[in-house]
């Protein structure tokens, strides 16, 4: 039995506790904030409540697996309810579409909503997308990243290297498939699920797309915070120690292996095996001392672009609107120049970085009763792209008046696009990602740490075991990347590298 310490209880540091726990080691888990789920958030006032990270769960199979392997089965835990449809879409020209939530009902959809032609190209295109999943799902989702070894896996069948791509875009291989703007801007889309630019990430995320429409896209009643707080009921269930209020300030090195952690008031956690749910980022820049045996993964993160960020408007609305879907999502006329403003022009590193003026607007609105006062009021998310918090080098997202004035601006843009809802507003609340970086340790306000900008990106991403014997990785900034079900496949990963007590 190994003595193991997780730092950070977001869910990849909590379904790693869980699994490490259920198979016989001692597991503490320490979090800096006052309650466990990192960027899966809640913030309630006056009866309105707001998940205020990720709003749906996809691949719900990498959900049952965690609970099954740790004790009873996710279904007498937590419910998941599928969305149908699972998002709406409204586009600058005036039309729009549902994309239902089940995949075989999806081309008729869209030849109704975009003309006849539009639903078989976009199966096409799943076509495609559903190859690469199956080319890549177990060789790299589900195993170890091992430099080589990792491209020898995938290049084991050419068969399989054609279809991944790994030399075009999401953008360029949508361009071959798609003829709509309208069908490539729905692709576009998918790239900023991983805080990406489609000019420049890779075609293999098209597995995005068809994992969330084959698999389908589920809420969980009640706010997605139960999914975080359910986890880490199941690795105190199996005997983990969960403490929150207790940030870490150092992983402790001795004789070139970990030996544990220091707190922000001096205690030391010894430990065998420390399994680092923070930044990787933090992690190989302030958290390990200068001397580390870990030059070469610091070296390798200032090679990759970091993801980008996003600003957030919880808002408390007078009133319900008819028809709202539970997800909406409102494109602008230029999606090109929202990408330039994340990442620079054309996406090139060193570019000036600025506030989209006109960006794709994200609206959450769960027609849920946990989120409301009564049945008169609405609760919504509202998310849009934003550049990374970086005062002298970019945005500076604490600049008076400036997070406010984005606000006003992004209400005038839903009136805009027709969710006008300024005189129903009870308040609201702004939340830059200046605020996401002191709440969550994420540099800069990074959702995912690094993105998938560059064909060599998701080989770049930290792996799992690092150069420091004894420490592990785990979670959004490392392999195999962010976002809910990849940082779960993360947890299990670690917890086979660590092995069984």
């Amino acid at each position: 039995m190994a003595r193991v310490v997780v730092v950070g209880a977001g869910l990849g540091g909590l379904a790693a506790a869980a699994r490490l726990a259920a198979t016989g080691h001692a597991v503490t888990v320490l979090e800096q904030a006052p309650q466990v789920g990192g960027k899966l958030g809640w913030y309630g006032r006056d009866g309105h409540g707001f998940d205020t990270g990720p709003s749906l769960v996809t691949l719900p199979q990498v959900l049952e697996d965690l609970f099954a392997a740790t004790g009873a089965p996710l279904s007498e835990v937590l419910p998941l309810q599928r969305l149908d449809p699972a998002v709406a879409y409204r586009f600058a020209d005036g039309t729009t579409t549902a994309m239902p939530g089940h995949l075989e009902d999806v081309p008729a959809r869209l030849d109704a909503d975009l003309g006849p032609g539009s639903g078989a190209q976009w199966a096409g295109l799943l076509t495609r997308a559903e190859a690469m999943w199956r080319a890549t799902e177990q060789p790299f989702l589900r195993t170890p990243l091992a430099g080589a070894a990792t491209l020898a896996r995938l290049a084991r069948d050419t068969a399989d290297v054609r279809t991944i791509a790994p030399g075009r875009t999401l953008r360029g291989l949508g361009a071959a498939y798609l003829t709509d703007p309208r069908l490539r801007m729905l692709l576009d889309r998918y790239a900023t699920y991983s805080g990406s630019d489609p000019r420049r990430a890779p075609a293999a995320l098209l597995t995005v797309p068809y994992a969330e429409q084959a698999f389908g896209s589920w809420y969980v009643p009640g706010g997605l915070r139960r999914l975080p707080e359910a986890v880490a009921a199941r690795a105190v269930e199996r005997g983990a120690v969960v403490r929150t209020d207790a940030a870490v300030t150092e992983v402790l090195v001795t004789a070139g292996r970990a030996a544990g952690v220091r707190l922000a008031d001096g205690e030391v956690v010894p430990a065998d095996v420390v399994v680092c749910n923070a930044d990787a980022a933090s992690l190989y820049g302030r958290l390990l001392p200068p001397q580390a045996p870990v030059r070469r993964a610091r070296t390798a993160l200032r090679r990759v672009t970091p993801s980008s960020s996003g600003f957030v408007l919880p808002l408390a609305l007078r009133g319900r609107t008819p028809g709202l879907a539970h997800h909406t999502v409102l494109f602008p006329t230029d999606y090109d120049a929202e990408f330039d403003a994340l990442f620079g022009g054309r996406g090139r590193r060193g570019s000036p970085k600025r506030p989209v003026a006109d960006p794709t607007v994200y609206v959450s609105a769960p027609d849920d009763p946990a989120t409301r006062p009564d049945e008169d009021s609405e609760s919504w998310f509202v998310l849009v792209n934003a550049p990374r918090h970086e005062p002298g080098a970019g945005v500076d997202w604490t600049a008076p008046g400036l997070a406010d004035r984005y606000a006003d601006q992004l209400l005038a843009t839903m009136a805009a696009r027709g969710l006008d809802v300024r005189d129903r507003l009870r308040w609201r609340v702004v939340r830059t990602p200046a605020d996401l970086e002191r709440e969550t340790a994420s540099p800069g306000g990074s959702i995912y740490g690094t993105s998938s900008n560059g064909a060599r990106a998701a080989f770049l991403r930290p792996a799992n075991a690092s150069p420091l014997p004894g420490l592990f990785l785990v979670g959004g900034s490392s392999h195999p990347g962010g976002g809910l079900p990849l940082v779960t496949l993360s947890a299990e990963i670690v917890a086979g590298l660590v092995g069984p007590a």
